[in-house]
């Protein structure tokens, strides 16, 4: 059964993580997903270990579900061709920045007169009409710029960047929605029109969801920063052969937490009664959490909360998920022997659909090999491929 973006065709013009990751997404939701590569390919292909060139593991984490095309847009005929694909494209994507687009001539303006109906999103550093529209950012720039990186410093004593590209795959998260959104637009006006998805922007908005606090107000009621999470306190704690994390957040779990323990007299504890409570005198909250947590081990934890609505659970190292029960049984990871590369681990997709399942419906391909497919199917003479290929404005694999 076909995943439910079936009969989308997206040209794929992102590099890196930010637009691959959501492209791969796309895909993976049944739509035909075509990568546009420079000649030397993607910067990710050499990034991590790998069996061959070119095919590491950065780029297979972002890159399945997809064709590989290699145009040379510096050369006409590779922009003529980008130009060919988009007439019956969809969605075209890419992350150049303003000034590289409009020197490539891949502003939204020429493919707009060749495909009205084509959604063209542009993931950039920042939004392209500020001062620092036409500056170059990477996950790290963009944590730093956002205030992320100053939030670790409750508990580093100093700035640092979380250990994850958070940058850049919540903008990629983002990248979707608004694609998929503007395609919604399209069904109803017959229209497209140009998105535009900045990652300091997007990731400012997901740092403020919770941290705006008092300053939501005008006048601001308290200082930005939400209390219970800007606290060194907050963590997973120490149990006897371990660690543990617990969150009796609501009023409900608290109370049968106490109850669990075997501790009346916290559930009576003024500080303690209502989330408002607990959370004016977090401090002792978590101390009182890191004192009992201590008491039991991780195994005995998890007997006493088995049964309870209590949020609870283990603290996984990244070897802990290949062996983690919930996503064994539900099937998370999946083993494929990919054509060159050999048995491959892969992430499942997290989405569930009843009717319209998705699925990983290309292994990750190599650098230029749906080429010449792609382009004769786009209507180009075998001739004209040649051609092309003589001039190194595209390659196969």
């Amino acid at each position: 059964m076909a995943g439910p973006l079936a009969g989308l065709r997206i040209i794929d013009c992102t590099t890196v993580v930010l637009g691959p990751w959501a492209a791969q997404q796309l895909g993976d939701l049944g739509a035909d997903v075509i990568k546009v590569e420079p000649p030397e390919g993607d910067t990710t292909r050499v990034l991590g270990p790998g069996r061959h060139p070119g095919m590491a593991a950065f780029y297979l984490g972002c890159n399945r579900s997809k064709r590989s095309i290699v145009l040379d847009l510096k050369q006409d005929s590779g922009r003529k061709a980008l130009f060919k694909l988009a007439e019956t494209a969809d969605v075209l994507m890419h992350n150049y920045r303003p000034e590289p687009a409009k020197r490539l001539g891949v502003e939204y303006e020429k493919f707009e007169k060749i495909n009205p109906r084509l959604v063209y999103v542009a993931a950039y550093g920042y939004r392209a009409a500020g001062p620092m529209g036409p500056k170059a950012a990477y996950d790290d720039i963009i944590q730093a710029g956002s205030g992320l990186a100053s939030l670790q410093s409750v508990v580093a004593g100093q700035p640092r960047f979380l250990p994850s590209i958070v940058a850049d795959k919540t903008s990629s998260n983002g990248v979707v929605s608004a694609l998929l959104a503007a395609l919604y637009a399209r069904e109803k006006t017959g229209k497209g029109q140009a998105v535009e998805v900045p990652m300091f922007e997007t990731l400012v908005s997901f740092v403020m969801v919770e941290h705006l606090y008092g300053e939501t107000f005008v006048p601001a009621l308290d200082t930005a920063g939400y209390k219970r999470v800007l606290n060194k306190e907050r963590r997973p704690y120490p149990s006897k052969d371990g660690y543990f994390a617990l969150l009796p957040y609501t009023d409900g779990h608290w109370k049968e937490f106490c109850t669990l323990v075997g501790r009346p007299d916290l559930a009576a504890d003024q500080r303690f009664q209502g989330m408002a409570n607990r959370l004016k005198h977090v401090e002792q909250y978590y101390a009182t959490l890191a004192g009992l947590c201590a008491e039991r081990t991780n195994a005995e934890w998890i007997e006493l909360l088995k049964n309870s609505n209590v949020p609870h659970g283990p603290v996984n190292t990244l070897e802990d998920l290949f062996v983690d029960p919930q996503l064994n049984a539900t099937g998370y990871w999946q083993e494929v022997e990919h054509p060159t590369e050999g048995k491959l681990r892969l992430p499942g997709i997290a989405p569930k659909f009843s009717k319209t399942p998705p699925e990983v419906t290309r292994l990750q391909p190599r650098l230029g090999e749906h080429s010449v497919e792609v382009l004769g199917e786009a209507g180009f003479t075998q001739a004209e491929i040649a051609a092309m290929l003589k001039s190194g404005a595209t390659k196969t694999a």
